[in-house]
């Protein structure tokens, strides 16, 4: 594997951790189940999710193994920064119960990291997280609007983290 595509499959899984993070600071109803995914089992269920997603394009899937690739998507919080209508979703869900500082906050959002993440990444690289989820909370917004949405797309290119989680750093990635 090239080292592009393992630094975008362990992007991948700090996004999932980081959406955890949110689900979880915001609770309620879009509290994840279970907990938190080491990287090993995240990879053990991506892959597993790979497999049924490969095997749906392919042959199509029984009902029950849809329920697998539906459940393992939702567990794996595929897509969350990146989807637009899966953060709409959250979002919806979110304002409903209250809301929470994280969702429009640069301070707030930066108290989901670590003391360690937030040393590892100095006062930009925090502040570059932070903009950059931020603004894939945005994609939200414009999806009715082909125009604002590639503005959104391009904000969202431009402001790729660095890889920075404590769960990668424990497994030697960062």
């Amino acid at each position: 594997m090239s080292s592009g595509g393992l630094k975008d499959m362990l992007l991948e899984y700090q996004g999932y951790v980081l959406a955890y993070r949110l689900r979880t600071a915001v609770g309620g109803r879009v509290t994840p189940p279970g907990s938190l995914l080491a990287l090993p089992e995240y990879a053990a269920r991506r892959l597993r999710r790979q497999d049924l997603a490969g095997h749906l394009i392919r042959e199509g899937l029984a009902p029950g193994r849809m329920r697998d690739l539906d459940a393992l998507t939702d567990e794996l919080m595929f897509g969350f920064w990146l989807n637009p209508a899966q953060v709409a979703e959250f979002l919806r869900a979110a304002l409903r119960q209250g809301g929470h500082p994280a969702l429009g906050s640069l301070e707030a959002f930066a108290a989901l990291l670590t003391p360690a993440e937030r040393a590892r990444l100095g006062e930009v690289g925090v502040r570059q997280v932070c903009v950059h989820h931020l603004t894939c909370l945005s994609l939200a917004a414009p999806l009715l609007d082909p125009d604002a949405l590639g503005r959104v797309w391009e904000r969202v290119e431009a402001t790729t983290p660095p890889l920075f989680v404590d769960e990668l750093a424990r497994a030697g990635q960062v």
